[in-house]
């Protein structure tokens, strides 16, 4: 029997961890990471790299900060 991962864990794939679904959750994850990070029509790319200049933030950091709290910040 394995542990929960910890509070606040976002519930990826064990690294270094050799077990039947590895394979499968890796491909999950890697799936899941490219379509949050797929780039973003032009006028929304602006938009969020002038914000990000506002708040004095990289487009990537600004980014980071609306996949991980779905808001905007």
């Amino acid at each position: 029997m394995t542990m929960p991962p910890p509070p606040r864990h976002n519930g990826g794939p064990p690294l270094g961890q050799d077990d039947a679904g590895a394979g499968w959750r890796s491909w999950c994850w890697r799936r899941a990471h490219r379509r949050a990070w797929k780039t973003p029509p032009r006028e929304i790319a602006l938009r969020r790299l002038a914000r990000a200049e506002e708040l004095g933030m990289t487009y990537r950091d600004y980014t980071l900060g609306i996949l991980e709290r779905g808001r905007y910040l």
